[in-house]
Formats: structure tokens, sequence, C-alpha cells
């Protein structure tokens, strides 16, 4: 059984930053899972379901950009810390740390899932954003 490795890793990040969506699904085994929160399907299952994600994200891209700041691999599961730095058509550009956790199983991903620091979606959101802006208005009345 092989081991999940940084060159893996590195191979996989040089295939998204390259939009080799080809590549890309050669490092999914076939009933892998692909999480993301930036995807109108946010859990993609089976090979099927992760192409027709990825055609999508790819599709929206001009230049993917992920930069490694940390990589721990334990086995056949890993942590990987990124500065993500993406252009969008149109000429947005987005700026964010993202961590995608991974498992893999006899070399191919079975997992891979992505970790934004965006605040929770719905009721969970209102009340942090409501919770925050109360502790600004204590600072400054405090002050």
């Amino acid at each position: 059984m092989e081991q999940l490795t940084r060159e893996l890793i590195d191979q996989v990040i040089d295939a998204f930053v390259n939009k080799d969506l080809e590549k890309i699904m050669t490092f999914f085994n076939e009933g892998a899972v692909l999480n993301d929160p930036h995807y109108p399907v946010q859990e993609m299952r089976g090979k099927t379901a992760i192409r027709k994600g990825l055609e999508w994200g790819l599709g929206n891209l001009v230049k993917p950009g992920f930069k490694i700041r940390h990589c721990w691999i334990d086995g056949n599961k890993g942590a990987i810390e990124v500065d993500t730095d993406h252009v969008f058509k149109g000429g947005m550009n987005l700026r964010f740390l993202q961590v995608f956790i991974i498992e893999s199983r006899d070399g191919k991903i079975e997992r891979l899932q992505s970790f934004v620091p965006y605040p929770p979606p719905g009721i969970g959101g209102f009340l942090t954003k409501l919770t925050r802006l109360a502790w600004k208005l204590k600072a400054i009345k405090e002050s």
C-alpha cells in the first residue's frame, strides 16, 4: 500500500495551478469525496461528481494559485495549509488562507476537504457578527 507523500501533494497542487483537469482526475480513486464550500455542490462524491464540480470551478478561474505554508503527513492522512491566490474571469483577485485535509488509499486521494476562515453561515454567522459588533461598541464606549 502506497503512503501519502509530499511529492503527491505537490503534483496535485501543480495540476490545479495548471488547470489540468485530466491530470487532476488521475489522483482521485473512484469513490473519492471532495468537499469544498466554494462549489455549488459542497460535497462531491465519486469521480463523476468531482469532475463536474472541478469543470465548473476551473472554468471560472483565469489563474489558480496555491502556495503551501505547511504540510503535515502521517501515513495516509495529511493536512496542508495554503495561501490561496486566485484570479477569476473579469480580473477579480481573491487571496485567503485555506486548509485541506487529505486522505489517500493505494496512492490515490480518497478524501480531500477544504476548510476556510470564513464565519459560519446562517444564524450561527449572524450571531457571531452581532456579538462582534456588540464587543466593538463596548470597547469604544469603554475607551
